[in-house]
């Protein structure tokens, strides 16, 4: 089994129980604050470069989700400055295997697959169970 650091968002259930599988699959979870993290560009780049930078973002943050932040229109040092002030943007998981490879966000078929998982084990997403959606937002003219 492997030991996984955590970023997580403390007090999400999410994240909690994506912990908690990871750790009744076998693997030592050390739990991280992702908000408190004093995360730098190259160190957030670490987990997200490889991604499009419209996946960097958490889609279930108040700002996304009320269309302030669109991810899909903002370019790469935009995205990495915002993520830098507001890191509820970051999309979450942000996790880092014991050999040093890295995941972001917690889809159950490329867990499965990266922490060495069970067929069938992955049962949590990623989402925030108790989001309550956001009142519409008019199109910007």
């Amino acid at each position: 089994m492997r030991t996984v650091t955590f970023w997580q968002k403390p007090g999400c259930s999410g994240n909690a129980r994506q912990r908690a599988l990871l750790e009744r699959a076998g693997h030592r979870v050390e739990p991280r604050d992702l908000i408190a993290e004093p995360w730098t560009a190259d160190g957030l780049l670490a987990f997200l470069g490889p991604l499009p930078v419209a996946e960097w973002f958490n889609r279930a943050a108040p700002r996304v989700k009320c269309g302030e932040v669109r991810p899909e229109r903002i370019d790469r040092d935009a995205a990495l400055e915002l993520l830098l002030s507001d890191p509820l943007l970051i999309r979450r998981p942000l996790m880092r295997r014991d050999d040093g490879d890295c995941m972001v966000g917690f889809e159950p078929a490329a867990i499965a697959a990266w922490i060495g998982m069970a067929d069938g084990t992955v049962e949590v997403g990623e989402g925030c169970a108790s989001a309550t959606p956001c009142p519409p937002q008019e199109e910007p003219t």
